[in-house]
């Protein structure tokens, strides 16, 4: 087996990947980036025919390099996202090797030790920018539909064509199920939407994007550990919405006054009927309450700040469940979509660095095994950090951390693994 030995191996060669290769190629740091597909995989594979980004285009900024488009208030459909990630990459040339995957990851006398695809490779410093979203959820209630009923994962969604023909039961209302549900809607195909407690946010309020809003109200800045229950915020859903046609709100209760039918979550499946419990209207209502909230905060913003903003009427809800239905027979049903989101896999990583419930032990991703870093995770530091928004402020961070920690090696002569004290920084403002 062939061997090989790295200052800095950087696991991942997406966005989060290739921002951490930005800095440490702009310091002339010895490193290679691991990519078992090709740059923009989960762009390319993971998305359906209509996805388009939720965050607008001006919120595409990696280090050295951002949208620089005729529309930065519009929003790139996925083979855009792919793009811009193939002309960042082509722009400072990473030591990307594509097709390469990291099978195990354990540390070994001084260095770590990474068994690829290429052969066995060892490095001083290892960054996993693998992100959080590794292996489709399939909850077991999947087990218990009928043979003939098409199941897939929202990640193996592509379009309305792709679902043999009938009824389409759309199992969650994060940001992918409510965008499905409304490709299946837009499609003309009949839709039974089991509806749970992700908040939603209007797309637009006041003249703005509600983005815009928030990004100037420092929102955005906030650290994961400014709300209290670090743990609670990187468990929540993402507030839906969409950027398809331009952007707009995605509205459960107008899709249910042209045909759409809503339940509350399913509960359960016995071969016949898909059972589902009578939190409909409370989840409706609770999701409004989120809006309306993100409203208000934006008021108080414009009058403290003196802004001449043009007066916005608030929203009415349109429709409002009456006796809740409970059950739905499932031979009217074709295909289930199940948008119930991801788990982690670091089974390949063989270092005692997560916590009970397999999430890694970080301070901004500085990890207690030393040389250890974690880049890319869904609130790792800041609402932006698994995202364009701010992936390059944690990237930035940790090029500095790694310098540091070299230079240490360096003046004192301490072993990566022998102990070395990781330094610790007070958070910095980012954005949620």
């Amino acid at each position: 087996m062939s061997r090989e030995h790295v200052g800095v191996a950087v696991i991942g060669g997406g966005q989060a990947g290739l921002s951490m290769s930005w800095y440490l190629r702009r310091s002339g740091t010895d490193h290679v980036v691991f990519e078992r597909d090709r740059v923009g995989h989960e762009w390319r594979d993971r998305r359906w025919d209509s996805f388009c980004l939720v965050t607008p285009n001006w919120q595409c900024r990696l280090p050295g390099y951002s949208y620089t488009g005729d529309d930065p208030d519009g929003f790139m459909a996925g083979a855009e996202v792919v793009t811009f990630l193939e002309k960042y990459a082509a722009g400072f040339d990473p030591p990307l090797r594509e097709g390469v995957e990291v099978s195990r990851l354990r540390r070994t006398g001084n260095a770590f030790e990474l068994l690829t695809g290429d052969g066995l490779v060892t490095a001083d410093q290892v960054v996993i920018a693998t992100g959080g979203y590794h292996r489709p959820a399939m909850p077991r209630l999947a087990e218990k539909f009928p043979q003939r009923v098409v199941q897939v994962h929202s990640s193996q969604y592509r379009n309305a064509g792709s679902l043999p023909d009938g009824d389409v039961l759309v199992v969650g209302t994060g940001q992918s199920g409510c965008q499905i549900a409304e490709d299946l809607h837009l499609a003309g195909r009949r839709v039974h939407l089991a509806v749970g407690s992700a908040p939603r946010a209007a797309r637009r309020y006041r003249g703005r994007d509600t983005l815009a809003w928030l990004e100037e109200m420092g929102h955005y800045d906030k650290s994961v550990h400014e709300f209290g229950d670090a743990d609670e915020v990187r468990l929540r859903a993402n507030h839906y919405m969409t950027g398809r046609g331009g952007g707009r709100d995605i509205d459960l209760r107008l899709f249910a006054t042209q045909g759409m039918q809503l339940y509350g979550r399913l509960r359960n499946v016995d071969g016949v009927t898909a059972t589902f419990g009578d939190d409909l209207a409370r989840n409706l209502d609770n999701a409004d309450a989120v809006a309306e909230g993100i409203k208000n905060a934006i008021d108080t913003y414009i009058e403290r700040a003196g802004i001449v903003a043009p007066p916005e009427k608030r929203y009415e809800p349109v429709w409002t469940p009456g006796v809740p239905t409970t059950g739905l027979p499932i031979e009217n049903i074709s295909a289930v979509v199940w948008a119930t989101g991801f788990h982690r896999d670091h089974r390949w990583i063989e270092v005692p660095v997560f916590d009970g419930r397999g999430y890694p032990t970080h301070d901004r991703g500085v990890t207690s095994c030393p040389g250890l870093y974690f880049l890319g995770l869904p609130w790792q530091h800041t609402w932006g950090s698994g995202r364009f928004a701010g992936v390059a402020r944690d990237a930035e961070h940790l090029a500095a951390q790694l310098s540091r920690a070299r230079r240490r090696q360096v003046t004192e002569g301490v072993s990566w693994l022998a102990g070395t004290p990781t330094e610790t920084y007070p958070d910095l403002e980012w954005a949620a």
